[in-house]
């Protein structure tokens, strides 16, 4: 399988996951050449989950040809790894050489607070399995090393991008779980204490599954509630659409100043 070919033909150099609440982005700040709905690629999975729109839109934002994918896909949907991280090796194949990770996550460090901004820094993969496990394409690296999955350099220049722009934007380490259920206290206690900052249902194996490609990565965190235990009311989706709108402005100034300062090195 591969891209359509109005996708190939764009040569997208940049590609951009956009999680829960974040598919805005594609809309207000790229500017858009064209869209392609998920369901429409034959054999290609389908979005289900609500504020994943379903569809790929590219474009030019600060220069480069960037390629979104507006809604990702999950391992609680039911999904097998391979298939939910398959848009990452489409994208690795079509030349993209950057990818942009965000997601909306539950913070568990207790300086965080609905609305901030979390660089990932790393992670810990509470999954369960990997998306690798398989066979392995010609070419392909069976063991990729992943001491380092988020790009220290441009992390960098992202946190001064921030530090100067009076954006709080915390780094910390993100843990995936399988969900669909938001966590119990004890296990964000749990996941506290082996180093956990923030907690999602996503992120993780696209993270690997481009490491693996040879992309260079960078995640950023919208941090729409207090995890289990720490929140003062009951978890909802709800509640990450309402927090993930009410900072988005300062989010798609992030975002776009994060892609524009890879051409600072």
């Amino acid at each position: 399988m591969s891209l359509p070919q109005e996708i190939l033909e764009y040569e997208p150099q940049i590609g951009l996951v956009l999680g829960s609440g974040l598919g805005f982005f594609a809309d207000e700040r790229l500017e858009r050449a064209g869209s392609v709905r998920y369901e429409s690629i034959p054999g290609f999975p389908v979005s289900t989950v609500e504020g994943h729109a379903g569809q790929f839109v590219y474009g030019t934002l600060e220069g480069y040809r960037v390629l979104c994918m507006q809604g990702r896909f999950h391992f609680y949907e039911g999904y097998p790894m391979r298939e939910l991280t398959l848009p990452v090796r489409l994208m690795a194949q079509a030349g993209v050489k950057h990818l942009f990770l965000t997601n909306a996550a539950g913070g568990i460090n207790p300086e965080y607070r609905p609305g901030d901004f979390m660089l990932l820094s790393d992670h810990i993969n509470f999954l369960g399995t990997n998306p690798l496990i398989g066979p392995v394409a010609p070419g392909e690296t069976r063991f990729p090393d992943m001491s380092e999955v988020y790009d220290a350099s441009l992390r960098k220049r992202i946190k001064r991008w921030a530090e100067s722009h009076s954006i709080p934007l915390h780094e910390g380490v993100y843990l995936a779980t399988t969900g669909p259920s938001y966590e119990t206290p004890a296990e964000i206690r749990f996941f506290h204490g082996i180093g956990a900052d923030a907690v999602g249902m996503s992120t993780v194996p696209e993270a690997i599954v481009a490491r693996q490609q040879g992309m260079r990565v960078i995640g950023i965190s919208c941090i729409t509630n207090a995890a289990a235990g720490l929140s003062e009311t009951p978890l909802s989706h709800e509640e990450v659409g309402d927090t993930a709108n009410r900072v988005k402005s300062t989010f798609a100034d992030l975002l776009s100043a994060s892609i524009q300062l890879i051409s600072s090195e």
